[in-house]
């Protein structure tokens, strides 16, 4: 220590020797005081990229994992794996029956010879160059020979399932908030983005809140739906089945409630693709547009729709604190979703790439349904957007259901 340093701590010493003792104790303790931690914000620390993007990686090893195929239920089966890995063990499946696939949805295209306002899906207005995407049902499109005889085993008839796990609260368990995404998809692609993109954040909040030293006051559900490509299929089985058991302490006195109320449901479907609109020729930028965002869309016309879109903004609020480089935007026409079965029950929203309606039915995702829905296809911003949605819904919850550190 230099002589001046020497001098100074000695005039510090005696300076404190001076105080009067209440006067030191407040200044002791006002030193040695830390800030104090905000657990929100080291919970969305504890997300991760690289385990984001491992997780996608590991769900495509499954094809397009199309429903009502034996990739499908190998898909589940390590999904379940994966979140008793995490320490969420009290895994459940819901068992129902589906026969034969319909004919997929595609959105007409805007007119050119009208000048009229052309409304897409969910009441969401178009504007700008509408070019639908369609479903590719061509496996000669897939030219990755391992890949297409993957995909190639087609969806049979009868029984599905689905999984889910659940953080219990420890101040009330009976009311819960659901975080949601599809696990099945279509095209003869990966089905990387749709929705590898939204199972992988599903189950990277599930790996979160699942660890030993995070409580919750209210419950949260984390639920891998199936069969949302044939028509929201298990979403609907799910609240069908489930709907009447919210709430029921069962057994009575047990303090356990297998369904507790609905306090709200966040789906997740397609996180990573913001390149903007098509060009005149049809085609997409092949790089992220500066505008890009977090979706956030509630339906205005449902029977929750003001606490529908409470619940948005509560995500864009938490988005604004602790989301790392992408904003949120909030929308009012949620549809064609795993939260619509929801929405006249509970409030419901969807978090995605881009508007459902308005942007994803006119296009701006060329890679929706198709053979090129692959993880390689995406790059690192693209990866970073789908983690800034995962910020978002994981901050939010977190306050919501009155998450602490023990």
């Amino acid at each position: 220590m230099s002589r001046r340093h020497h001098h100074l701590e000695g005039a510090v010493k005696r300076w404190k020797r001076s105080l009067p003792l209440c006067l030191l104790v407040a200044f002791t303790n006002a030193a040695s005081a830390q800030p104090a931690l905000d657990p929100v914000a080291i919970l969305v620390s504890r997300l991760d990229l690289e385990k984001y993007k491992t997780t996608i990686k590991a769900l495509t090893r499954f094809g397009d994992r199309r429903q009502g195929t034996a990739r499908n239920r190998a898909a589940i089966d390590w999904i379940e794996e994966q979140l008793k890995s995490y320490g969420c063990s009290n895994t459940e499946r819901l068992t129902y029956q589906f026969g034969a696939e319909r004919t997929h949805y595609v959105a007409p295209a805007k007119p050119n010879d009208s000048d009229a306002p052309h409304f897409n899906v969910g009441g969401a207005r178009a504007r700008g160059l509408s070019r639908p995407t369609g479903v590719n049902t061509d496996p000669s499109l897939q030219p990755d020979a391992k890949l297409r005889a993957l995909d190639t085993p087609p969806a049979l008839p009868g029984e599905r399932q689905e999984v889910w796990c659940t953080k219990i609260g420890t101040t009330h368990p009976g009311e819960m908030y659901i975080v949601g995404a599809h696990m099945d998809g279509i095209g003869w692609g990966e089905a990387a983005n749709d929705d590898g993109s939204g199972t992988a954040l599903v189950m990277e909040l599930a790996r979160v809140f699942s660890s030993p030293d995070v409580q919750t006051d209210r419950s949260i559900r984390f639920v891998l739906w199936n069969n949302e490509e044939t028509g929201l299929n298990g979403a609907q089985a799910y609240v069908d089945q489930r709907k009447a058991l919210q709430g029921i302490e069962s057994p009575p006195g047990s303090g356990r409630y297998p369904e507790p109320k609905w306090l709200g449901m966040i789906q997740h479907d397609m996180m990573l693709f913001d390149h903007g609109m098509p060009r005149a020729d049809g085609s997409v930028s092949k790089v992220q547009r500066p505008e890009a965002d977090v979706n956030v869309e509630f339906q205005a016309d449902s029977r929750f729709a003001a606490q529908s879109e409470k619940l948005a903004w509560a995500l864009e609020d938490a988005n604004e604190h602790y989301a790392t480089d992408y904003p949120a935007a909030v929308g009012r026409h949620m549809t064609n979703t795993d939260s619509t079965p929801f929405k006249d029950m509970a409030p419901a929203i969807s978090v995605r790439e881009n508007e459902r309606g308005a942007q994803i039915g006119n296009g701006w995702d060329p890679q929706w349904h198709q053979p090129t829905d692959l993880f390689a296809t995406y790059g690192d911003k693209d990866f970073l957007l789908g983690l800034n949605a995962a910020q978002t819904t994981l901050s939010a919850t977190a306050r919501l259901a009155g998450a602490t550190l023990k």
